[in-house]
């Protein structure tokens, strides 16, 4: 009888490394991203036409990195400069290679972000996606523009 209980035991229970973690095991996590209330946590995405349309709304948005990255994150100013002078590098590239330059610039993004835990990032990382699809020289030019405006600002 006794181990017919213990049998019980063991089938309602969640697998060892399941065990004390919400959703199963998956820390409270989907494809990376926090979830807290059935929602992804994080700003909303930034338009890229409002962002190449209306100068007040890069900066806006500028300030908006900026104080997530001061609340959330510690990343150092000289990993975002080297950044930048990427994007600045990526933008003066001939026009049949620029594409190919931001896409590999996104992968250096999300590399710099999960290495040194630069959440606040990742809008920038969505917007360089959004760009990258265009493949507009305006898109590519204002990404650099916001860029900039973040470094500025972060000093």
């Amino acid at each position: 009888m006794p181990e017919q209980q213990n049998e019980q035991k063991r089938e309602s229970r969640p697998p060892r490394e399941d065990r004390g973690r919400p959703h199963g095991g998956r820390e409270g996590r989907e494809g990376g991203r926090d979830f807290r209330g059935g929602r992804p946590e994080g700003p909303p995405e930034i338009d890229l036409e409002k962002l190449i349309g209306d100068p007040l709304y890069l900066d806006n948005q500028a300030h908006m990195v900026v104080s997530r990255m001061r609340d959330m994150d510690s990343g150092t100013k000289s990993q975002l400069r080297r950044l930048y002078n990427a994007v600045r590098r990526a933008v003066r590239s001939p026009e049949n290679e620029r594409q190919h330059q931001f896409v590999m610039l996104r992968a250096r993004l999300a590399y710099t972000i999960a290495r040194h835990s630069l959440r606040s990032l990742d809008t920038l990382e969505k917007l360089l996606l959004q760009v990258t699809r265009k493949n507009d020289a305006r898109g590519y030019e204002r990404f650099k523009d916001l860029f900039e405006a973040i470094i500025a600002y972060n000093e």
